[in-house]
């Protein structure tokens, strides 16, 4: 007999996210859970602000809709096919985690996120297996200072993978002006730079004049995306909760994999309940990237499931509202 539970959360973020235009106070989102006979199974709904085109009301209409037929029918799968992608990665993870499908090993391993004296990431960085990975996000302020940071981090840490992250937010000289204050022998010490203009072209043009490699993030969701092998594209970053189903993840994935690319898969923001499965999914996947998942830090409370070494408070389902069930 299947049932089913609609939650709604919202929890407190750090007083510094911001999100492109606007500061992240609170993360709105829905929890689903799914129980058939004695199994239970829970997926998470978090559209994020800025990024995804569907608001958090939107989904949970839509998702109060597809579980009231996943529940009145008893054998039938859930029809992701007009889901919104927060939606469809919800209830898709929601349901792969009630057949047993999802794998219980996860990858927790992070990629710090840089900020300040490189001397702070020192030790974190020398206790990380293999190779050290770190981030920084640029593009927020000019970019030779971008330049300036990346190229003293390099030179601090000389084995460090930098992935940079520019949310698309330069015009092609901007990016010429950050890799100008780059040293040609520490552009090696960039993993790649994800998205550094708005114009794939452009991001390819400054991939070949510099010798920096690039990643795709917001292009693998633009319409008619195709992952294929381009002189200086050596990674695709997924973000689940903006791409869609697992099965659209998993697909991406295996051809990200099949032309010889990296494969990432990366948080947007989701709360402790849904970056544990996405730490599981990226086990499953992609066992040998570390992913994209180090956004705990950035909230001030956790949800249902404890991340590994977060002392923050976690927020049971039991406290959460009810809107809807069946």
């Amino acid at each position: 007999m299947r049932s089913v539970k609609l939650y709604r959360y919202a929890l407190p973020m750090d007083s510094g996210v911001i999100l492109r235009s606007q500061r992240l106070v609170t993360r709105e989102g829905w929890v689903v859970e799914l129980r058939d006979g004695d199994k239970v199974a829970f997926g998470e709904i978090a559209p994020l602000p800025e990024f995804s085109h569907e608001t958090a009301e939107q989904a949970g209409e839509q998702a109060q809709q597809l579980l009231e037929a996943w529940a009145t029918n008893e054998n039938a799968p859930f029809d992701l096919s007009d889901a919104y992608p927060s939606v469809a990665f919800g209830l898709s993870m929601a349901e792969l985690e009630l057949a047993g499908g999802l794998p219980a090993e996860g990858n927790y391993l992070v990629a710090p996120l840089c900020s300040g004296d490189p001397d702070d990431l020192v030790e974190q960085l020398n206790q990380m297996p293999g190779e050290k990975v770190a981030k920084i996000k640029v593009g927020m302020y000019e970019a030779v200072r971008d330049g300036i940071v990346a190229n003293m981090f390099i030179e601090a840490i000389p084995d460090v993978k930098l992935r940079l992250d520019a949310n698309r937010q330069w015009t092609p000289i901007k990016a010429q002006q950050f890799a100008k204050y780059v040293k040609p022998e520490h552009r090696a010490g960039i993993a790649f730079l994800e998205e550094p203009c708005m114009n794939p072209a452009d991001s390819l043009a400054f991939a070949k004049e510099t010798g920096i490699s690039i990643a795709w993030d917001e292009t693998v969701r633009d319409e008619g995306f195709e992952v294929k092998a381009e002189d200086g594209v050596v990674a695709i970053v997924i973000k689940p909760t903006l791409v869609g189903s697992v099965a659209r993840c998993i697909s991406l994935v295996e051809q990200a994999h099949a032309v010889g690319l990296t494969a990432i898969i990366s948080s947007s923001m989701e709360s402790s309940l849904g970056l544990n499965q996405l730490a599981r999914l990226s086990q499953w996947q992609t066992p040998a990237v570390i992913p994209g998942l180090d956004t705990m830090q950035l909230f001030k409370a956790q949800l249902e499931q404890a991340w590994p070494d977060c002392d923050l408070p976690v927020t049971p389902l039991s406290e959460l509202e009810v809107v809807w069930q069946k």
